[in-house]
């Protein structure tokens, strides 16, 4: 293939190499590309750019070959994250349904669910605010540059709250901004008033108030009952020590024998709720990756 004669040329020739890969491995490749060619094309302002991009092809590489380092990368990372392939003796049903409490998936899931609620509420503000604003200022000269901006900082904290998303829900991610395609300023506006993801991205950090209340809220419920129900022969214990009001159902104090039924009840209920928690932090992944990623980066 021919080596190719503009920094768009050879963009699109990478975007063409890595067919079929992630869109967000995509989205990082191109935008590291760019940034690079830009950089090395500025450094030589005496050369014309065709003859930067040709010396490149031997230094950077030539885009398939960008492509399949990319593609490497990609795989020595996601065989080092996997999770560990499964005995034959780890695949009855009792092993995966207990095998959730040893699963960091889950608990790292725990941990995103009690986080969102902060992040919504930040999010919610910054959208709610920025919108408003946006509107009222639309009249004036100053609200075009003001929108501008706004759409900006969204994209950073999508940014952001994909490698949260990434980190915590283990769902791949853009690591990297999206490419903003070349063009006169007003072209660029209008590509980005066109490309859904700035409106999916609004649509986000907007439902992200709402899903944070409500992860939070089965995250603190569930594990407290769950706790409450698995500690309850503690709390007879302590109630013989003198420490404490024991546990009562309707009035009823209950014993030990009876403590340690709802022990055992409790537990199991813990172990489903860490389930549901997993399953939730998957289907938030993928909502995730439909409303912040590019479809076509």
């Amino acid at each position: 293939m021919s080596t190719p004669r503009t920094i768009e040329q050879y963009l699109e020739a990478l975007r063409a190499a890595l067919a079929g890969s992630d869109r967000a491995l995509i989205q990082d490749a191109l935008y590291d590309a760019e940034e690079y060619l830009r950089a090395e094309v500025a450094q030589h302002p005496e050369e014309a750019e065709s003859d930067v991009l040709e010396r490149i092809a031997t230094t950077y590489g030539a885009p398939e070959e960008v492509a399949d380092a990319y593609r490497t990368t990609e795989a020595t990372v996601s065989a080092a994250l996997k999770r560990p392939s499964k005995t034959a003796t780890e695949r009855g049903p009792l092993r995966r349904f207990f095998g959730v409490w040893a699963d960091s998936h889950a608990w790292l899931a725990l941990l995103y669910l009690l986080l969102a609620m902060f992040s919504g509420i930040f999010y919610f503000t910054v959208t709610a605010i920025g919108v408003s604003l946006s509107l009222g200022l639309a009249i004036l000269i100053i609200g075009v540059p003001f929108f501008l901006l706004f759409i900006g900082l969204t994209r950073a904290l999508s940014l952001a709250e994909g490698r949260l998303v990434e980190a915590l829900l283990g769902v791949r991610m853009p690591r990297r901004p999206a490419r903003s395609p070349a063009g006169s300023l007003w072209t660029r506006i209008k590509n980005m008033l066109l490309d859904w993801r700035t409106w999916t991205t609004l649509v986000y950090l907007a439902a992200m108030l709402p899903l944070g209340v409500a992860y939070f809220v089965v995250a603190i419920v569930g594990g407290t009952i769950g706790l409450a129900t698995a500690l309850a022969p503690l709390a007879v214990l302590l109630q013989t020590m003198g420490i404490g009001d024991g546990m009562d159902i309707n009035g009823v104090q209950v014993g030990l024998p009876v403590a340690c039924l709802l022990s055992i009840g409790g537990l199991l209920f813990l172990t489903l709720f860490l389930h549901l928690v997993r399953l939730i932090g998957s289907l938030h992944g993928k909502l995730a990756r439909m409303l912040l990623l590019s479809r076509d980066p």
